[in-house]
């Protein structure tokens, strides 16, 4: 089965080097200099140094070509969510199936991956790819595991197939609504998680984040039409946690360094990486109230992102919120 992979960023790039030890692999980038750098050098110097570009993998910057490679396989788009909707937009009527790596909401509209694919494609058979999963380990075949999200289940298999192996398990799932909510809400929490050890409020709080964030993230979701069930695996709970405690997490690093009392739009300058929870806090907040569900983490996040609220006074008006039952 032939993979094209759309978006030379750090996950793209992994999960290409990965995939191209198995099967018919190429990764496009948008940036033909870009492009001819990866060919020459073998190495993606700009978002993955640390790993070699195997001889299989094929790098281009002809769209049609790459689609064009993929014809009988799968496409995997790894842009940022903001370039989702242009990408998927540019696919003939005749394009591959296609799954979505990126985590978040459209910033301008509030929609979830598969809400733009029904806009802009809506005879495309699709999917999400999502879980716990730094680009570096993955690039490293150290163990991972991912979940394949479609409504189309044969899909879902598909992807099984293209990817799975004895560093890389794929499990399934029919609900990409929660799979996707997932993906988007926990880079907001792994952001509050940061501003939290940053402030060197101890492992309690933490804790008490990643559990309040979780229920926050499940009360979202299931009024958008997700299960609550999905919510406890892989994409929920299992990314919730890598992300607001690893150490390669760009979002905790925003948190962190907003906690040092940088400004956010130094903070972004050196990170040189997408943080999709910064433009994604106001998107949820807004997604949240449209369904009048409670998010008082987010809520904090959104305000210290936007300027109106600073670190230390969000937690006070976290912690001053009424008692009440744990749901």
């Amino acid at each position: 089965m032939n993979l094209t992979v759309l978006g030379a960023g750090a996950w793209g790039t992994a999960l290409a080097v990965h995939a191209c030890q198995a099967q018919p692999t190429l990764l496009w980038a948008r940036d033909a200099a870009q492009a001819g750098a990866m060919r020459s050098a073998r190495r993606n110097a700009r978002y993955l140094p640390e790993v070699a570009l195997p001889a299989a993998l094929e790098v281009g910057s002809d769209l049609a070509a790459a689609l064009a490679h993929a014809a009988a396989g799968l496409v995997f788009i790894a842009t940022p969510m903001a370039a989702l909707a242009s990408l998927l937009g540019r696919l003939p009527p005749d394009a591959p199936s296609v799954f979505w790596l990126c985590k978040g909401f459209e910033d301008r509209t509030g929609r979830l991956g598969h809400e733009v694919a029904q806009a802009v494609c809506p005879g495309l058979r699709v999917g999400v790819l999502s879980g716990p999963s730094f680009a570096l380990e993955v690039a490293r075949r150290q163990p991972t595991a991912l979940v394949a999200a479609s409504v189309d289940a044969e899909l879902a298999q598909q992807a099984v197939a293209a990817l799975h192996d004895d560093s890389l398990r794929i499990y399934t799932s029919g609900d990409p609504i929660g799979v996707e909510v997932g993906g988007a809400v926990k880079n907001v929490l792994a952001i509050a998680t940061g501003i939290a050890d940053g402030m060197a409020l101890g492992l309690n709080a933490r804790a008490a984040l990643v559990t309040r964030g979780l229920a926050e993230m499940t009360r979202l979701g299931v009024a958008l039409g997700a299960q609550p069930e999905t919510f406890m695996g892989l994409s929920g709970l299992g990314d919730l946690v890598l992300t607001a405690t690893g150490a390669l997490s760009r979002n905790r690093l925003v948190g962190l360094r907003l906690a040092e009392g940088q400004p956010l739009a130094r903070i972004l300058a050196e990170l040189g990486h997408v943080a999709e929870g910064v433009p994604s806090a106001p998107v949820v907040l807004r997604r949240a109230r449209g369904c009048g569900v409670d998010m008082p983490i987010t809520q904090a996040v959104a305000a210290v992102i936007d300027g109106t609220l600073q670190p230390g006074d969000a937690l006070l008006r976290l912690m001053g919120r009424e008692a009440r039952a744990e749901v």
